[in-house]
């Protein structure tokens, strides 16, 4: 055995000798039922989709990898592709980066391989980055009350990424003190002009949040002293310029981020805009409910206080997910009764993403964070980002997929968008999450997390079916086995086929820290059809 790349699933009847093995392996359930599972939800076919910051799109300073080399910068953190070059020390959290390459094609590939899914470009500086509504050449620096330029050919490049792989456009829109009148009251002349030249080009934007994050409006460009009022008043008035414009956009909101539990235990945070007090001077103006989340905060921003790898493996630190949508949903079925509910931004830490954040470790996180979502209907979750810093899905710079990235890529191959109620309970050792399988009238997917670092887990399953069970040599590799084949894709982008393994009625095994997709296309669920 080459350590948690040995074969992870092995079948078994209930012989002496397996009943013999249960005495040194913890014993998680005697029985999984896929046929009498029940049905709780139903997601989007785009459940799992990624955001391009806007700050990538346009060139500009965002956050520097960890283990990257130096690029030392005089950039302000907001500021665009219009500012200088590096010329100072490195102990800066970020780093210029040039505009990304949306026509790359190993990029477009890989892209690809995620569809469908939902783009989202956004992030704070969205909020205040002008749009250059004409083909002249960009502007030398940004319009005054702005902090960067897109250009249109940027933005086309946007449009037809999105084409080419078959995602949807999510966006905001700019809120900073250019959009303003001389009352500081927002006017939507820039985001005509965006979803103006979108159609022109034939491009269309499925969803929008008006600000990104408006819970921290502080650190968002919003003008001084911006509140719940002047919140509720722009709002109204984007909705009826969304009405007009774009009648079957979404109107996603408020976009909050920041409550229900700490981000970082003892780190205070900015001031910030309650989002209960936002929908009281909104009223139920959103077509669904949308919140931000991050499991904690990278150590790139608040040091030694951040969460160790040691501790990403344990229910508190897997359960935030959960209870940061418990806090927002209770929001929602208070002020958007029955309105769907998206995460349309989230990944493993904000600021970045810590170190493990593209290493295998981070694998169980993102798995339990879907399936625990699932079960509570949030409809989509948008992973930040595509291509950038450690929580990258992709190298930042060659591309090349991440642990994270597989994980992105099987569950969309695996998991269909009803969601079943497994009937096992989250445990310190072994989660489980069932929904409909992608393929098969009737068949069912489930995702088993073995989180022990030691110990077995064993299932009793009824079927024979196929599985496929993520592993790694250590936590803290970069690499990532599929039934104990690394997964890698051709020079140009390529995925490879996937390796397919079977299991048989009966005991099945789970290793210690794996990840296990198994799936029953026979299993007759009535209620996956």
């Amino acid at each position: 055995m080459k350590g948690l790349g040995a074969t992870a699933v092995q079948s078994a009847t209930l012989a002496v000798g397996v009943i013999g093995l249960l005495s040194k392996v913890a014993l998680a359930q005697s029985l999984v039922q896929p046929r009498l599972m029940p049905k709780i939800g139903q997601v989007d076919p785009r459940f799992v989709s990624y955001n391009i910051e806007a700050i990538e799109v346009t060139g500009g300073r965002f956050w520097k990898p960890f283990k990257a080399d130096a690029a030392p910068t005089n950039l302000s953190p907001d500021s665009g592709n219009t500012a200088s070059r590096p010329t100072v020390a490195s102990t800066d959290p970020y780093e210029y980066r040039p505009p990304i390459n949306l026509d790359n094609p190993k990029l477009r590939k890989l892209a690809a391989a995620l569809e469908p899914s939902y783009l989202r470009v956004s992030g704070t500086w969205m909020n205040s980055t002008f749009f250059q509504d004409d083909d002249a050449a960009i502007l030398a620096t940004a319009p005054k009350g702005y902090k960067g330029v897109l250009t249109r050919a940027e933005w086309k490049g946007v449009v037809d990424f999105s084409r080419a792989v078959g995602a949807e456009l999510v966006t905001s829109v700019a809120i900073s003190d250019g959009t303003r009148d001389e009352s500081a009251v927002w006017t939507p002349h820039q985001a005509k002009a965006l979803f103006d030249y979108t159609k022109s080009i034939g491009g269309h934007i499925a969803a929008v949040e008006f600000m990104n994050e408006p819970t921290f409006a502080i650190v968002g460009a919003a003008p001084k002293g911006y509140d719940a009022v002047a919140f509720g008043r722009d709002v109204k008035l984007f909705h009826s310029f969304l009405r007009a414009e774009s009648p079957d956009t979404v109107f996603l909101g408020p976009g909050s981020i920041g409550e229900g539990i700490p981000m970082v235990q003892g780190v205070p945070m900015p001031k910030m805009i309650a989002s209960e007090d936002m929908f009281k001077a909104t009223g139920p103006i959103f077509d669904a409910f949308s919140y931000h989340f991050y499991t904690t905060l990278s150590q790139r921003c608040v040091g030694k206080a951040g969460l160790s790898w040691e501790k990403v493996l344990t229910p508190a630190y897997l359960d935030r997910n959960p209870q940061a949508e418990e806090f927002y949903a209770k929001l929602r079925d208070a002020y958007l009764p029955g309105k769907p509910i998206w995460n349309t931004e989230t990944g493993e830490a904000g600021c970045g993403g810590n170190r493990w954040a593209s290493e295998f470790v981070d694998t169980f996180r993102f798995v339990d964070q879907l399936g625990a979502l699932a079960q509570r209907s949030v409809q989509t979750v948008i992973v930040n980002t595509l291509a950038s810093s450690d929580y990258g899905l992709l190298d930042t710079n060659s591309f090349d997929p991440r642990p994270d990235y597989w994980v992105a890529w099987l569950w969309k191959r695996v998991m269909g968008t009803g969601v079943l109620n497994p009937g096992l309970s989250p445990t310190a050792s072994i989660r489980m999450y069932a929904q409909c399988a992608k393929e098969g009238k009737g068949g069912v997917a489930l995702v088993v997390l073995n989180l022990d670092p030691t110990n077995q887990q064993v299932l009793q399953l009824p079927f024979d079916g196929r599985r496929y069970t993520l592993s790694a040599a250590s936590l803290l590799s970069k690499t990532i086995d599929l039934n104990d084949v690394e997964l890698k894709t051709d020079k140009d982008g390529t995925v490879p086929q996937i390796v397919v393994a079977r299991i048989a009625p009966g005991a099945v095994q789970f290793a210690p820290q794996t990840i296990t997709f198994i799936v029953f296309p026979k299993a007759k669920n009535p209620n996956c059809k």
